[in-house]
């Protein structure tokens, strides 16, 4: 006999069962030796896999690659060709719906790993980055909206990690209606229209750009209150300790 002695494993048969039944050990012979499940490995490799090769890091994954893809179709032809700029909105459209998927994928499936917490912003702000630097170096849109939207971007990220030890700024409706807007606006403007959907385009991304400011200085007001709040608590319990 060569198995875990039953007072060891809980003294029945049944205790054997259970533990074999969940695949943490393994499932008794007729011998009464425990010999491992073979699924119990599968379901391991299973679990690594998922650890990193999700569904939803594949979709953040290839909104990366599409970051390069979507320049070099806007760009072909000195940028102006209608037809090259269907094929970069295309990508562009790609990459916004991948980027609404593989969010609600991690969190309703608990996919949520360390590499789509940096992966993700990073390719939302990358492909929004692009397509923005390359219209407006093709003078289609003005420097100061790229640099609008870039910069309160890139501000709200750096403001994130300043009170991180408070707490987490959660997103906010109007936040995930500025990237909406963002997104339709900037997709309007890669497709080079003409006539009164030009004339559209421009109201939506003048919409844009108004949340983006009012959304961004709601934030800093959040960090604000946030880091108050936070500071109070530790003077608090700093006081209680001494007490």
């Amino acid at each position: 006999m060569t198995g875990v002695p039953a007072s060891a494993a809980g003294g029945t048969s049944g205790a054997k069962g259970a533990t074999s039944a969940s695949g943490v050990t393994g499932a008794p012979s007729a011998a009464g030796e425990t010999r491992p499940v073979r699924g119990g490995k599968l379901g391991a490799a299973a679990v690594n896999q998922a650890s990193l090769w999700n569904i939803a890091n594949i979709l953040t994954m290839v909104r990366l690659v599409l970051v390069p893809g979507f320049v070099v179709l806007m760009l072909m032809d000195g940028g102006y060709d209608p037809v090259w700029r269907a094929w970069a909105w295309a990508a562009f459209a790609v990459a916004m719906i991948t980027d609404v998927f593989d969010g609600h994928l991690a969190r309703t499936y608990d996919l949520v790993t360390d590499f789509g917490k940096i992966a993700d912003p990073i390719a939302d702000k990358a492909i929004m980055g692009a397509a923005l630097i390359c219209l407006s170096s093709l003078d289609d849109l003005p420097w100061w909206v790229t640099g609008v939207i870039l910069g309160r971007e890139l501000g709200i990220t750096v403001l994130r990690f300043i009170v991180i030890r408070y707490g987490v700024i959660p997103a906010s409706r109007g936040g995930k209606l500025k990237t909406l807007t963002q997104g339709i606006a900037v997709g309007m403007y890669v497709l080079a229209l003409e006539g009164p959907l030009a004339t559209l385009r421009w109201w939506v991304m003048a919409a844009a750009v108004i949340l983006t400011v009012v959304t961004g200085l709601d934030y800093v007001r959040q960090a604000i209150v946030l880091r108050r709040r936070g500071t109070s608590e530790r003077e608090a319990a700093a006081e209680g300790a001494e007490r």
